[in-house]
């Protein structure tokens, strides 16, 4: 949860719904922007919830050279890969987030660590567990489909490494992740990051501006 603590008089509480992907670099830009937009807002609550997409739902469980996935994935040149990944770095320079992109990046299965991410929730925890996940995945290089990898993170942010380790082999939650994917699928998301504030539904690594905008919008609707 984040709030703006310029006035305390009538604070609104407004809800933003961020549907995401922990391997979708944008997912990460964009709630660092979203997150300069809360410190613009003046005695508006925001409390951010987070919800599961799978960019790659038939990844395998051994990844794919990200370089080689993202060119076969949009018919994208290495060239364009190379420039895409440079915009991204300089995006995550910008906001204080590192991508620390190499030649051996790989694209990774996620349901594992959706699961993860839902237990995480259920002990109050879901937006450290989401931020351990990206910075796991994009500045340390770490594989998050692997369960002792899963395991350690989960412990790092205070959950209880014996049950985090049996709720990801046990599948705890794999048919409520899968269900939550499929309703957000329903209401028409195709691409991350979505935002869903109020009654609207804003796609893409917004600027700062555009996220407040929106958020005030909801909050004065309210």
């Amino acid at each position: 949860m984040a709030a703006s603590e310029k006035g305390t008089q009538g604070v609104q509480k407004v809800t933003v719904n961020m549907v995401s992907d922990v391997v979708c670099p944008w997912c990460i830009v964009g709630y660092q922007r979203l997150q300069e937009a809360i410190k613009t807002l003046d005695n508006i609550e925001v409390d951010i919830k987070f919800h599961p997409f799978e960019l790659n739902p038939n990844m395998p469980q051994e990844g794919q050279n990200l370089r080689e996935h993202i060119m076969e994935k949009y018919g994208i040149s290495e060239q364009q890969s190379v420039e895409n990944r440079e915009r991204l770095v300089q995006a995550g320079q910008e906001l204080g987030f590192a991508f620390n992109f190499t030649d051996d990046s790989r694209m990774q299965n996620t349901f594992k660590a959706h699961q993860l991410i839902h237990f995480a929730a259920e002990n109050s925890l879901e937006e450290e567990m989401k931020l351990s996940l990206f910075n796991a995945y994009f500045t340390d290089g770490k594989d998050v489909n692997d369960l002792g990898v899963l395991v350690e993170l989960a412990e790092a942010v205070g959950l209880d490494k014996t049950e985090a380790e049996a709720v990801i082999k046990n599948e705890k939650y794999a048919q409520v992740v899968r269900e939550e994917e499929a309703i957000w699928m329903q209401r028409g998301i195709q691409s991350v990051p979505t935002f869903v504030i109020g009654n609207q539904g804003v796609a893409g690594a917004q600027e700062p501006a555009t996220l407040a905008a929106f958020i005030s919008q909801a909050a004065s609707q309210q």
